[in-house]
């Protein structure tokens, strides 16, 4: 009985499967090929934002645009539209944010506005945010030069030219961009192709980022 016990049994684990057993065995297979999957995902996520990074800052360099570090944040504001809606740039986490700096007296910002709107039109149901921020202007005259050009994006007064302080404009057009995530993205200073291939790109690939980046450091 004894030599029976110990040949067949308690520490023999090549024995017989119990109903117990098999089902453990398939238990620590799903919990392993879970394991697996996340694994996976998180390596395509990393990937994807490593490719979506090498892919924005190529875009930039066609644009002529200059990037910021990533940890870079641009300058807070609060301010009203020409019609008075509030706006601030923390109500915006979470769109990517087009800051264009104007005048009514720039003729190289007239230019680009249709752009804009083009923009505003194509991208606004997916994310994208343009607010047109004036230097140094009276609400009327903005809002006549809204409507003769019939934009329908906001357009901000800075009659004290503190957003445009805070922003260190010194020439006019100069157009910031900011990432889902709140980051300062790039500057460009002076007009670009903004309805052109690369801007369009640019737009995508930013619109394509995750509100918060794992790791935006």
């Amino acid at each position: 009985m004894s030599s029976s016990a110990h040949a067949g049994g308690v520490g023999n684990f090549d024995g017989p499967s119990t109903p117990t057993r098999q089902r453990s065995k398939k238990m620590g297979n799903r919990t392993r090929h879970r394991i697996v999957g996340v694994l996976i995902a998180i390596a395509t996520i990393l990937g994807a934002q490593r490719a979506s990074r090498a892919e924005v800052t190529d875009l930039l360099r066609k644009l002529d645009l200059s990037a910021y570090p990533r940890s870079t944040k641009p300058p807070e504001f609060n301010s009203r539209t020409a019609d008075g809606r509030a706006v601030s740039l923390v109500s915006l986490r979470g769109k990517v944010v087009l800051l264009n700096f104007w005048a009514t007296w720039c003729k190289e910002c007239l230019e680009e506005m249709p752009s804009f709107e083009q923009l505003h039109r194509k991208f606004a149901g997916q994310g994208l945010i343009i607010l047109g921020i004036n230097a140094r202007e009276g609400t009327a005259a903005i809002q006549k030069f809204g409507k003769e050009l019939d934009l329908t994006f906001p357009l901000l007064p800075d009659s004290k030219g503190e957003i445009n302080a805070a922003y260190g404009v010194i020439g006019l057009p100069t157009t910031f961009f900011v990432g889902r995530d709140g980051r300062a993205v790039a500057r460009g200073v002076g007009p670009r192709q903004w309805a052109g291939g690369p801007a369009l790109a640019l737009i995508q690939a930013l619109l394509a980022e995750p509100a918060v980046l794992r790791d935006a450091q």
